[in-house]
């Protein structure tokens, strides 16, 4: 297990409208229904894969967070704790990057066009730089996926490459520094 600092473990990070909290196993039927949303995965190259699927990524998500003590959060509305969506850092490597900190968010279709995802990605790169300043930090997004590759751009991600990828090809943003 990677340890993090004293103070390090990102349980709950508050923004301006979010909280990024850790996920819990009760979080899963609302991934479920996240990844059930044909609007919200139109952009994955598998799209649509049932409850089964989700609910094993689901547990991937635990057993990240397990093994390195951060990982993607469930992203809920400041006072209202109202759900919108997912999104983090994860560990992860390949061939052509090494090891890195990947973002990831997906949202609710109704809270699509406010601001979250670029409030996440922010707050989520200040903790990934404060704690692994040595990591390059990505968003890889199918090239299709316009908005996404918008809020990359929002927050000041640079394209480096685009190249296949799980399936499609995507476009691979590094934060800059």
């Amino acid at each position: 297990m990677s340890q993090l600092a004293e103070g390090a473990r990102p349980e709950r990070i508050t923004t301006e409208r979010l909280v990024l909290r850790k996920i819990v196993p009760e979080d899963v039927d609302a991934m479920v229904a996240l990844h059930a949303d044909p609007d919200a995965v139109r952009h994955r190259p598998e799209g649509l894969r049932g409850a089964e699927h989700s609910t094993r990524l689901f547990s991937a998500w635990l057993d990240h967070w397990n093994e390195f003590g951060f990982g993607y959060w469930a992203l809920e509305l400041v006072g209202t704790k109202e759900l919108v969506g997912f999104g983090g850092l994860q560990m992860a490597s390949d061939d052509w990057a090494g090891t890195y900190l990947n973002v990831f968010y997906r949202l609710f279709p109704e809270f699509w066009g406010r601001g979250y995802a670029p409030e996440m990605v922010v707050a989520a790169v200040e903790w990934g730089r404060r704690v692994y300043p040595h990591l390059p930090i990505f968003i890889i997004t199918p090239t299709v996926n316009v908005s996404a590759r918008r809020v990359a751009e929002k927050v000041g991600f640079i394209q480096v490459r685009e190249a296949f990828f799980q399936g499609a090809v995507n476009c691979f943003f590094r934060s800059p520094g």
